[in-house]
């Protein structure tokens, strides 16, 4: 889904990979509209609350909450995030379109990547090689379970991975987005002061 306009063919137009503002060209272009939002089926029954206004505008409170709870979604549900990214924005009066946009994060392309890193963390937490090893293993090897105890531990650890990623990188990306919303926020009012007084002293000189 995405926000940016068309051409007349109905393809998105391509991205320049030189663009100063690349990354907010990007953020346009994949960034789920709010026509988009109301269209989707499974997301039609509460259209009526996550299409408020507020919850659309960039301020200093939605735009931190709205990137940690994308993370968090992205990473609790690798599939269909989205949606459980939109129905948490509500009571945390998050940044809607914005915490859609970061669950992308994981998707059908990275998903594979995602579940190692998962595997691999929730192996590190857990230590569940080391608990494993020696006389339990001794016990299991020659027993026809072995494959399906394998198989459910791995989904476990992999499971708890995830868990780990998600919180973990909501408590990240909200620490971190907080301090550059609010410089990029102080650095937009700097230029407009700094325009403005361009623009008195202009008319004074003029005068």
């Amino acid at each position: 889904m995405s926000s940016h306009p068309a051409n007349k063919s109905g393809s998105k137009p391509p991205i320049d990979w030189r663009s100063k503002t690349l990354g907010r060209d990007m953020i346009a272009r994949y960034m789920p509209s709010r026509d988009q939002m109301a269209r989707n089926k499974y997301l039609r029954p509460i259209a009526h609350r996550f299409l408020s206004p507020e919850l659309w505008r960039f301020t200093r409170r939605s735009v931190p909450r709205g990137i940690a709870l994308g993370l968090f979604s992205a990473f609790i549900i690798p599939i269909g995030q989205i949606f459980l990214a939109a129905f948490l924005a509500l009571p945390a009066r998050a940044n809607v379109p914005l915490a859609a946009l970061v669950t992308f994060v994981t998707n059908p392309f990275t998903v594979a990547f995602w579940a190692v890193v998962a595997n691999r963390l929730g192996n590190f937490m857990l230590q569940i090689d080391a608990a494993t090893t020696g006389v339990a293993n001794e016990q299991i090897k020659s027993d026809y379970w072995q494959v399906l105890t394998d198989w459910f531990q791995v989904a476990g650890v992999t499971v708890f991975g995830f868990f780990v990623l998600a919180v973990v990188s909501a408590a990240v990306g909200y620490l971190v987005a907080t301090p550059i919303w609010r410089y990029r926020v102080a650095r937009k009012r700097a230029k407009r002061l700094k325009s403005m007084e361009a623009r008195l002293d202009q008319r004074l000189e003029t005068n």
